[in-house]
């Protein structure tokens, strides 16, 4: 959601009445989540001024680790040095650190994809947009899923309960700090997940949903204590349970 939401920033930046605008203090500390999308908090250090060139070699692109060479244009300035500019820098400070966890393993190898073509400057702002996008719409869609045995035959359901809430055994990327809460395509996503894990002998789908609106799920190593909860179902494994003490 950050990531995603930089890009659409920085697009309307590349492409802004001004013209191309450059984020000179481009730091962390500079971004704000406003209702789920990110903001620039100081415009004070941004700049719609481009390097002017005679020559492609005035148009190197410098970072602490790495050079770019850019084309001087036929109007004498360094073609596309802000967005540029702008989209390294997205890189080494969001992408490095928060793309390559919390994906399902299906969207790591395209995800892995926008980080290498972004560090290497081989993808523009539109092409990263489009792939991000992309990423969304099989992440929304569950497109990702790979086909599988059907899983949740295995599981009884009780619409109507969940279990009493607690701490219980953890997972990466949860939700809540307490327990496993992982965002799901489909319960049948949610019984495969359960599966994977040793611990899991029960999960809950729930009615609150994440920014993508994807329904959570909370997966759980018992399923005694059962309460009412009209918005929830409880799913448990036949293994764990007969259908007689249900």
């Amino acid at each position: 959601q950050i990531c995603l939401s930089l890009v659409k920033l920085l697009f309307y930046l590349a492409h802004s009445p001004l013209g191309s605008i450059a984020l000179l203090d481009f730091q962390p500390r500079q971004f704000v989540m406003v209702d789920g999308n990110l903001k620039v908090t100081d415009m004070d250090d941004a700049s719609t001024e481009e390097l002017s060139c005679k020559e492609d070699n005035d148009c190197t692109l410098d970072f602490p680790t790495k050079s770019f060479p850019l084309k001087c244009s036929v109007a004498g300035k360094c073609e596309g040095i802000n967005e540029k500019k702008n989209l390294f820098n997205a890189y080494r400070y969001f992408f490095t650190y928060l793309l390559p966890h919390s994906a399902p393993p299906a969207l790591r190898p395209l995800l892995s994809d926008i980080l290498n073509a972004t560090g290497d400057l081989r993808y523009g702002i539109n092409e990263t947009l489009r792939a991000f996008e992309k990423v969304l719409h099989l992440y929304k869609s569950g497109l990702y899923l790979q086909k599988r045995p059907l899983l949740l035959k295995d599981y009884i359901s009780l619409k109507g309960f969940r279990t009493v809430e607690g701490e219980d055994y953890k997972c990466w990327p949860s939700y809540s700090h307490l327990g496993c809460l992982l965002s799901i395509h489909s319960p049948e996503e949610a019984a495969a997940i359960c599966n994977s894990q040793l611990q899991c002998q029960s999960f809950i789908v729930t009615q609150h949903r994440t920014w993508t609106g994807r329904p959570l799920a909370s997966f759980q190593s018992g399923w005694t204590d059962l309460i009412p909860d009209t918005d929830a179902v409880v799913y448990i494994k036949r293994s764990a349970s007969s259908g007689e003490r249900l």
